[in-house]
């Protein structure tokens, strides 16, 4: 062999030995790659769970007077044909009552909601012909999971009784503001009850006037709730404004609609009915919470409201949530002044990073058990070589899945630790190679960076083929359809670039940190040894 002419490497594991080795920019891209890890890990969104893409639509058709037996066959009957013609609709669930048709398509998991719902709504438009004479125009409602499933909920009480409608009201000035803040997508209000003016109709005066409910009906409904103001403009080009009182402004004006007339007398609302200003007496929901005090002990049950905050898709829970919490603590004067506390019952935020740093935890200490296990088995510098590698191969595997928009969650950690073994191996074999090499009396006349280069590119051809083994079987996981394959997506899409990524690593920056941290044997005392032998 010349001793003169450096090793040329066949494999391209040899040949990113070579290029780096050296090269000052080696350190510069080890920051680099730590640094868009560490940045990845900060701002990639964080979810307790990975988010999966459930489509479906409702389509309501009223027919106002038809029962539930018609309905069923001129409403519920043809749109279940029309909807099951739409591709991609996995169940279809029809359900007629009085008036009204109510139909759901569910499309099957992974079909994209935008699609999905176009498909219905084009569907039902090109065949609102087949409807009977006297439906109304159909409603058509998509399923959205990530609006639908709330990530913060805020229970509101009163200490003392402030009535439901006020507490409703007060409330609602604070969702108002929670719905403008970034990336909320929906906020609603459970439980509450609303203002309203109920009308309990004494029935036996009814009948005794000869008066119908459809009379009183037609005359409450008749009646204009506001008028909008006038404007013109004078000479002097001023412009003058003529507000009009709304025409219900309490009870006492609900009492005074004129219903009939009776002998020649006007019948008025008040004649024949109760009217009081409360509540919407008809809505049978609501909630109660109990709170436990600094003793242990519950207080006793107190009506409540809870105010849901959901998020837009791929945003951050975390930032959501605390946003929420912020926003709450600038209201505490005005609900400690209208005595109203508040409870958060849900916070999808603060479970999902405490989910996420647990497992980060776990992920940090099974790095550490991995570097404990090499001190033994290949030395303490071998051990801190193969350890750099795999915060280096979990940052490029990081950043590459936030480009791709995906979002830091369980099943996403759960996949990096599924992986962590098969990290090091590159590492550890490149190693030991080298290893093999130092101690090698063969080799004592070759130069460091010719070993290097040489023993990794000897390995090189079979590491890449076990790494694209263990690849392969992960790519069946990627076809995995329904709500598994979406629930476990992230498996197959991190672990084949952490596995391509501790290649590169371990072929670039293994050589480079061996040839300065390894100490290579003196092999003088061995072959003077061997010689006094002969």
């Amino acid at each position: 062999m010349n001793k003169n002419k450096p090793y040329e490497p066949t494999d391209i594991a040899g040949k990113l030995a070579r290029a780096f080795i050296r090269s000052p920019l080696t350190v510069v891209l080890g920051i680099f790659l730590l640094a868009i890890g560490y940045l990845a890990l900060l701002i990639m969104p964080r979810e307790e769970n990975p988010q999966m893409v459930v489509s479906g639509s409702t389509v309501i058709v009223a027919l106002p007077g038809a029962s539930a037996t018609e309905i069923q066959k001129v409403i519920v009957e043809p749109l279940e044909r029309k909807m099951k013609e739409v591709k991609g609709v996995e169940h279809i669930f029809g359900r007629a009552m009085d008036n009204v048709g109510i139909v759901n398509a569910a499309f099957y998991i992974g079909e994209e909601k935008e699609d999905s719902n176009l498909k219905v709504y084009d569907k039902i438009m090109q065949n609102s012909d087949m409807f009977p004479i006297g439906a109304m125009a159909p409603v058509i409602k998509p399923l959205d999971i990530d609006i639908d499933i709330p990530v913060v909920s805020i229970a509101f009480f009163a200490n003392e009784d402030i009535g439901n409608v006020e507490l409703h009201d007060k409330v609602k000035k604070i969702q108002q503001h929670l719905n403008g803040l970034p990336n909320v997508a929906v906020t609603a209000i459970k439980g509450q009850h609303k203002h309203q003016f109920n009308i309990e109709v004494d029935l036996n005066k009814l009948s005794g006037y000869n008066i119908s409910m459809g009379q009183i009906v037609q005359a409450v409904q008749s009646l204009s709730y506001s008028v909008p103001a006038v404007k013109n403009r004078t000479k002097n080009n001023q412009i003058v404004m003529v507000g009009v009182k709304n025409a219900i402004e309490s009870s006492k004006d609900v009492g005074s609609i004129l219903v009939a007339q009776y002998m020649g007398s006007p019948i008025y609302l008040k004649n024949i009915a109760t009217i009081t200003d409360s509540y919407d007496i008809q809505n049978f929901k609501s909630a109660s919470i109990s709170t436990q005090g600094k003793d242990g002990k519950f207080s006793p049950l107190v009506e409540q409201v809870t105010l849901t905050v959901s998020k837009l898709q791929g945003t951050n829970a975390v930032v959501i949530a605390d946003a929420v919490k912020k926003e709450l603590e600038s209201y505490k004067e005005f609900l400690q002044k209208n005595g109203i506390n508040y409870v958060i019952t849900r916070n999808d935020g603060e479970r999902a990073n405490e989910a996420v740093n647990e497992l980060v935890y776990h992920l940090v200490l099974s790095i550490v058990i991995i570097a404990i296990l090499l001190v033994i088995v290949l030395g303490w510098r071998e051990s801190l070589i193969v350890t750099f590698t795999v915060p280096a191969i979990l940052a490029i595997t990081l950043f590459i899945a936030y480009l791709t928009g995906q979002t830091i969650n369980r099943i996403t950690l759960f996949a990096f630790l599924l992986s962590l073994g098969l990290l090091v191996d590159a590492a550890i074999i490149v190693i030991e190679n080298i290893h093999r090499h130092y101690h090698s009396i063969e080799a004592q006349h070759e130069s460091p960076d010719d070993l290097m280069v040489r023993a990794t590119d000897e390995i090189g051809p079979p590491t890449n083929i076990a790494t694209l083994a263990i690849i392969m079987t992960m790519v069946p996981m990627a076809f995995v359809g329904q709500m598994m394959g979406q629930f476990m997506k992230p498996i197959p899409a991190n672990v084949p670039v952490a596995l391509v990524a501790s290649l590169f690593v371990a072929y670039i920056f293994t050589p480079y940190l061996a040839v300065r941290m390894l100490k290579r044997p003196d092999h003088s005392k061995h072959k003077n040894s061997d010689k006094g032998e002969h």
